[in-house]
């Protein structure tokens, strides 16, 4: 087999920010009709590096070629201009305009509108990922958003394409419409370079990998011929140990939750239709869904954060529908929620201040309406030990932590409260192998401790693995809660689609 052509070389590429070294000395190419991972844990230098090939960020040091010539992009717009393309894990879409009028506002020079819709229609029909260009972004899955970023790219005719973590808003059969497409590509020869932290993802579809760690790179491998595991013990550089389940007793209901249904308080969110579930002393419930179909208003509504009737939900068979997120903690229930800066931290207060914020009740961080400061200091630190927190010191605000370390803390603060129910969305959204073992393993054990736990995630593999019941979410309506053990993927995703009991619902495609 001839080795395909070079697309983008870089050599000792390097970048520092104030007291940090973010790549340094990276060298590493990409070929034309590959697909490239990217792997390393956060902080690691992905980011960086992925902003300097498009035009983002400049490099201090080291070059970049691309098809044998020098390349520098001073911003996006001369990288897509080289053949750069780039879809980013947070989407940058407006909800209240249509998809045609979304991909227009993306595009240097956009054709009339009524050309635009009809090169999103055969060019979304070509690639298998349909799409309605007259559709309100705000109405669509997170499935669909994607798609409507995807298209936007590739209606470049991309040489590159730079993918970060595609698949954490998608179900299981999303996914696999996704690496087609991806699989399509690479065959008309477009290089994808793929960032994601999803292992058996990349050993599915990547052709090589690129491993950094600490901004260096310090290997190179063909993902089919790894293990998960091994991939992740390369990105983190130290054996990692499978999260342990420790028999706990399941008891007594702690959280019940009746027939709650709830209006969204969010434009284009999604009301809750009827949710009813109980979760006993020590069980772990896991709940998947696509973003987008009611995970947002569940945590709200159990936090505390929107209040209903009374009964509608209760810790210890005590109504608590009616009070909001203080005395709810004081009950014993207490929340993790999934947007770490300004929801779950406030970003400009300082690690001990956001740790007061949430502990002040549980914790005893207040006497007679005075902070105690030292106990609040005290707390923080206990959590930065803890959870490996990476930080100069609880002084340091919250916004300048990296995703996965305010992710840690974030998670930290609540389990180390030692509740009697916790509510956690997304726990490990973001964070490295070596940081994900480790959350599982503290709501594991929070668990076995007799704690009754919610986690609401996207991520499948996460929940089978510390779940002991299942149920999904779909258009604000939950799935009846069933044991994690015997169920299938194709059962989940059908799930996860809207088939409620054993009636599918039908939508037209």
């Amino acid at each position: 087999m001839t080795e395909r052509a070079e697309l983008l070389r870089i050599e000792g590429v390097g970048k520092t920010y104030p007291g940090v070294v973010a790549n340094s000395d990276v060298s590493l190419t990409i070929r034309e009709g590959e697909v490239h991972a990217l792997l390393g844990e956060n902080g690691a230098g992905k980011s960086t590096l992925v902003k300097m090939i498009y035009g983002l960020v400049k490099p201090d040091s080291g070059r970049m070629i691309w098809r044998g010539a020098d390349y520098a992009p001073a911003r996006p717009s001369a990288a897509r201009a080289a053949g750069v393309a780039m879809v980013f894990q947070h989407f940058s879409l407006f909800e209240a305009l249509d998809v045609a009028e979304n991909v227009a506002l993306g595009m240097e020079t956009p054709p009339p509108m009524r050309e635009l819709a009809a090169r999103i229609r055969a060019v979304s029909e070509e690639y298998g990922l349909p799409l309605d260009p007259a559709r309100t972004v705000g109405d669509l899955s997170a499935g669909e958003r994607q798609r409507v970023e995807i298209i936007r790219c590739l209606l470049q005719s991309p040489k590159l394409l730079i993918m970060d973590e595609p698949t954490s808003v998608l179900t299981p059969q999303e996914v696999e419409i996704l690496f087609k497409t991806l699989r399509q590509l690479r065959a008309e020869g477009t290089s994808i370079l793929y960032i994601s932290h999803k292992l058996e993802e990349i050993r599915t579809l990547c052709d090589v990998a690129t491993v950094l760690r600490r901004g260096k790179v310090v290997d190179t491998c063909i993902p089919a011929e790894k293990s998960a595991r091994e991939l992740a013990e390369m990105m983190v550089g130290a054996t990692l140990t499978q999260p342990e389940r420790r028999a706990g007793e399941k008891g007594e209901v702690v959280l019940g939750v009746s027939d709650l249904s709830i209006a969204s308080p969010a434009p284009f969110g999604t009301s809750l239709k009827g949710v009813s579930f109980t979760v006993a002393k020590g069980e772990v419930l896991g709940i998947a869904g696509v973003a987008g179909n009611g995970q947002d208003e569940l945590l709200l509504a159990l936090n505390g954060e929107i209040r209903c009737e009374a009964d509608r939900i209760r810790v210890h068979s005590r109504p608590v529908g009616d009070l909001g997120p203080n005395e709810r903690r004081r009950a014993g229930l207490v929340s993790a929620p999934e947007e770490r800066l300004g929801h779950a931290a406030a970003p400009a207060m300082t690690l001990t201040e956001n740790a007061l914020l949430s502990g002040a009740v549980r914790q005893g961080l207040t006497k007679h309406g005075f902070i105690d400061l030292g106990r609040a200091e005290a707390f923080a630190q206990g959590i930065v030990e803890r959870f490996d927190v990476r930080t100069p010191g609880t002084h340091v605000a919250a916004r300048a932590l990296s995703g996965g370390n305010l992710q840690k803390f974030v998670v930290g603060r609540e389990l180390m409260q030692k509740p009697e129910v916790i509510v956690i969305s997304q726990p490990t959204w973001g964070v490295d192998a070596a940081a994900a073992a480790s959350i599982r393993q503290a709501i594991l054990d929070r668990a076995a401790a007799g704690a009754a736990v919610v986690v609401i995630s996207q991520d499948l593999d996460e929940l089978l693995e510390i779940s002991d019941s299942f149920a999904a979410l779909n258009e604000g309506r939950l799935t009846r809660p069933r044991p994690v053990e015997g169920l299938g993927i194709e059962e989940i995703g059908l799930m996860m689609g809207g088939a409620h009991g054993m009636e599918v619902a039908h939508h037209a495609g």
